[in-house]
């Protein structure tokens, strides 16, 4: 029987652990030697919803602090990139279901509008936009 596609809310939803790695070489821009943290789509999130409604952070930033947060000097910009958008997605799903903005994951505070994790997710720039105005208009 063949397996169902995955939708973005069930790749949020599958377990994984988080990482420490010494890297062995360089990598990403990362020096060997680093102790590099490789997240989950669930530790991005908590990060996310940590953030106050009106305030942004750059994808650097939440690297950075994650990192620091996990006793690391850097997290994996790679799958950084792709827990953002699994993260993203599975929250843009659940508004597509009827749930509003204050219920999901607020991951506009840290994608840009014009980033190129932005232009990848089914909605565009704009709407990240608006959602950024919409929260520093409200607060």
């Amino acid at each position: 029987m063949p397996k169902k596609p995955l939708n973005w809310t069930d790749k949020f939803a599958a377990k994984r652990a988080p990482k420490r790695v010494r890297l062995d070489t360089d990598f990403a821009g990362i020096k060997t030697g680093t102790m590099m943290l490789v997240g989950t789509p669930e530790m991005f999130a908590a990060y996310l919803r940590k953030i106050p409604a009106g305030q942004t952070r750059t994808i650097e930033r939440t690297r950075n602090e994650l990192a620091r947060q996990n006793d690391c000097t850097a997290t994996c910009p790679v799958t950084t990139a792709i827990f953002l958008r699994i993260v993203a997605e599975a929250a843009i799903e659940q508004l597509a279901e009827g749930k509003a903005a204050s219920e999901v994951v607020p991951f506009w505070r840290v994608i840009d509008p014009g980033s190129t994790i932005a232009k990848k997710l089914s909605v565009d720039g704009q709407w990240i936009a608006l959602q950024r105005e919409l929260e520093t208009s409200a607060s």
